[in-house]
């Protein structure tokens, strides 16, 4: 492939450029020049930054280049490179400023040569999640306690020794049946849909694991297979796939009811340790054995109090004898004791009723003694009423116009009635009536003089 581009612009050409404003223009354009292409090569100097971000040299024999791929476009690679794999990256080219080294951005990975059977993978993904066999509402639950553990896998397998240690050291007690079927080769996937379809029916397991140890992606093509995809997600028996390395996904992974890491990582999930259930069985003894102490208690109290009520038959004659004994008494106080009991109640009403009678005496010394204390509140009454009608009558006359008058003074009135107060306020010849304490006259202003504040 041969990529021409041409750089025209004038605008550069007729200044003088920093090399930060070189390495930017040279950047732009080699984002706008090249588009996105396919580079096949080898990795070298791999590394992986705690942000996640994957960087390394692309290179063959002729030349490398540096390559950045970002965590968002690593996490859907399905596998991490390393040194000396041939892989194939669809990315842009851009420009590293602070250097002015131009590298790649890699959108894409995939292992080279294998590009076929990567985009076939995408492609039979994409149609069964598009039936909905990804769906995790379709998955069922693992029992925690099988009664056996089917495996499904190569006798010769190092997964299958795995998968048996790992039994062997977690639930010992749960037998483990091996449908054996190649795990690589041409008719691996129809031999593996072959021993699911035999333990569904046979029926004698209640989990089968599907395992393999790790590989490469030709080593792991079986496990793509669509039939066998479809024979995982048709299976009536609960299954946990475990094939290859942690970093491996296959069609299988995404249609199984539980996905394990590793073969050793399904023989975990699929049942509960034999320590724990032995914990659990010791925790019930013990709660069987406290509540039976219990029970054995509380039935025993019962018992007891059952045992305390019964009696002999002497002890019921001797307790007869003395309730007929008690009853012969009573028997003959029966006519006696009520008229006593009548005769002494005759007395108490005769005695509450002299009690409760008026004690004439009393009432005509209580009535003295009242009428006594009202003639003297009366008189104490008067007297303070007099009192207080002497001061009022004293403040009265104080302000008596006629006690004025006859102290000397003198109202004086305008023809009008109005009271004469400012001596200023007249005028001469000004008839006005002044009001002795005896008698009244009429007078005429002759001069008038007006007096200080």
């Amino acid at each position: 492939m041969t990529l021409e581009f041409q750089i025209k612009n004038d605008a550069l050409a007729g200044e003088i450029l920093t090399v930060g404003q070189l390495n930017q223009a040279v950047g732009r354009v080699l984002e706008h020049s090249i588009p996105l292409v396919w580079v096949r090569g080898e990795v070298s100097n791999f590394t992986q930054a705690a942000s996640g971000h994957w960087y390394f040299t692309l290179k063959d024999s002729r030349a490398a280049v540096r390559t950045v791929m970002f965590r968002s476009r690593a996490t859907a690679v399905g596998f991490v490179p390393r040194a000396g794999d041939k892989v194939e990256v669809r990315a842009r080219v851009s420009l590293y400023e602070p250097r002015g080294d131009y590298q790649l951005q890699a959108e894409a990975m995939r292992r080279a040569g294998l590009g076929d059977l990567f985009e076939a993978f995408l492609r039979l993904k994409q149609k069964l999640e598009a039936e909905g066999l990804f769906l995790p509402e379709r998955k069922r639950a693992i029992l925690p306690l099988p009664r056996a553990i089917g495996v499904v896998t190569s006798p010769h397998a190092a997964a299958l020794r795995d998968v048996l240690s790992a039994l062997a050291r977690r639930a010992p007690q749960v037998p483990v049946v091996l449908y054996p079927a190649p795990v690589q080769g041409a008719d691996a996937a129809t031999r593996l849909v072959a021993a699911i379809a035999a333990a569904n029916r046979r029926a004698e397991v209640d989990t089968l694991l599907l395992v393999r140890g790790g590989g490469s992606i030709e080593d792991l093509w079986s496990f793509n297979d669509e039939a066998l995809a479809r024979a995982v997600a048709g299976s009536s028996i609960p299954i946990i796939s475990g094939v290859g390395h942690e970093t491996d996904f296959t069609i299988v992974d995404f249609v199984a009811d539980l996905r394990a890491p590793t073969p050793t990582a399904a023989a975990e999930l699929a049942c509960l340790p034999r320590l724990d259930l032995y914990n659990r069985v010791m925790r019930l003894a013990g709660a069987m054995v406290r509540a039976q102490e219990r029970r054995l208690e509380r039935l025993t109290q019962r018992l007891d109090r059952a045992a305390g009520q019964l009696a002999s038959p002497g002890q019921r004659l001797a307790h007869q004898r003395e309730r007929l004994a008690t009853l012969r008494h009573r028997l003959l106080n029966a006519w006696s004791a009520p008229q006593a009991r009548r005769r002494a109640r005759i007395e108490l009403l005769l005695a509450k009723v002299l009690h409760r009678g008026p004690d004439v005496a009393r009432a005509a010394d209580r009535l003295h003694e009242r009428v006594r204390r009202m003639q003297q509140a009366h008189g104490h009454l008067l007297a303070s009423r007099r009192a207080r009608l002497e001061a009022l009558t004293a403040h009265l006359r104080a302000f008596d116009p006629q006690h004025v008058l006859a102290r000397g003074y003198a109202v004086v009135r305008d023809e009008q009635g109005r009271v004469i107060r400012d001596a200023g306020s007249l005028m001469a010849g000004q008839n006005l009536a002044v009001l002795f304490s005896r008698g009244d006259a009429d007078v005429t202003v002759v001069t008038s003089r007006a007096g200080s504040d």
